[in-house]
């Protein structure tokens, strides 16, 4: 399964390997914005199975790890950037040295200053597709953005643009006028519908990129009311976006519940429950490309086995929509 982002002309996998997770330890004023501690080698050989398995879009961010996930990546992708697509995001300040992300910096020259430090970082001369990583910033600011963009398509430093936010209102502002803008980053999974930024999408012919694919982990099946993450982990923070875990770091029961709900339809036909998961995405519409994270090996197998049995058919997700409620 292929899938084209947007207008670009960039072919990618039907399923990209999220790279949040491979950063490590990063944190802010709220607290930890990783996953907990990593093992670089483990998700190098993760990289390096997706490709074997036929996953061949990466999407990471510069503050990821700060900066640790693009190193990880580049290294892993050095002698096979031919063979892949990469996306990348920008637009906060964060300190390497201290894994310390001190806030967003939505200037035109930040910009330059940005994709220089990441294509250094992953050792690359081009970015197949950069992101504006702040979701909520206002369309007029973002407007000033589209200018230095542009002129960074023409210098072959990106070969299209997105924007990762969960408000069709700003990618309907970037739609309009942005010539290479291609993809729109949203969080999208059986658990959180996104069929607004799906429409704009679709109307606009960008790329879906679907962020929590997997809802942090609750669709692998693997966490139940019992279940903690451990120090350092994002998803025990208790910031205020953070639905799917309490502050305790424990799954919410209600989003459990909702699993159970429709997990015979999810994992029939042999699928494991997260490969019904991205299954159940690929149905709802052909723009969607989920990039569920990885960090190691039995991950990307499972998630990469969803390729071979496709989407869920027409009659299934509306049984899943019934189930669900609205």
């Amino acid at each position: 399964m292929r899938r084209t982002l947007g207008q670009s002309g960039i072919d990618v996998s039907g399923i990209g390997m999220g790279c949040w997770a491979i950063g490590g330890p990063f944190h802010n004023d709220n607290g930890p914005s990783g996953w907990g501690e990593v093992d670089d080698e483990e998700s190098t050989r993760t990289i390096h199975r997706a490709l074997e398995l036929g996953v061949d879009f990466f999407d990471t961010a510069d503050v990821y790890g700060a900066g640790h996930s693009e190193r990880v990546l580049g290294r892993a992708l050095a002698g096979r950037r031919d063979q892949v697509a990469i996306a990348t995001k920008w637009g906060w300040n964060f300190d390497e040295a201290t894994k310390y992300a001190v806030g967003g910096n939505d200037t035109a020259a930040y910009v330059r200053q940005a994709v220089a430090a990441s294509l250094d970082r992953l050792g690359t001369d081009y970015i197949d597709l950069y992101q504006l990583h702040i979701g909520d910033l206002a369309a007029d600011r973002a407007a000033a953005l589209l200018e230095p963009l542009e002129a960074l398509v023409e210098e072959g430093k990106i070969r299209a643009y997105g924007w990762s936010t969960d408000l069709p209102d700003r990618a309907e502002s970037w739609a309009r006028d942005g010539a290479h803008f291609a993809a729109v980053q949203h969080d999208c999974s059986v658990l959180h519908g996104s069929p607004e930024m799906l429409e704009v999408c679709e109307r606009h012919g960008l790329a879906s990129v679907d962020r929590g694919p997997l809802a942090m982990g609750l669709l692998t099946g693997k966490y139940t009311a019992a279940t903690q993450v451990g120090p350092g982990d994002v998803r025990g923070s208790g910031v205020e976006w953070m639905t799917l875990f309490g502050k305790d770091g424990r799954p919410s029961a209600a989003h459990l519940a909702r699993l159970e709900s429709v997990r015979e339809v999810l994992t029939s036909e042999g699928r494991t429950l997260a490969q019904g998961a991205l299954a159940w995405l690929w149905a709802v519409s052909d723009r969607t490309v989920p990039i569920p994270g990885c960090r190691t090996v039995a991950q990307v197998e499972d998630n990469a086995g969803a390729l071979d049995k496709g989407p869920l058919t027409a009659a299934q997700v509306a049984e899943i929509a019934a189930l669900l409620g609205p």
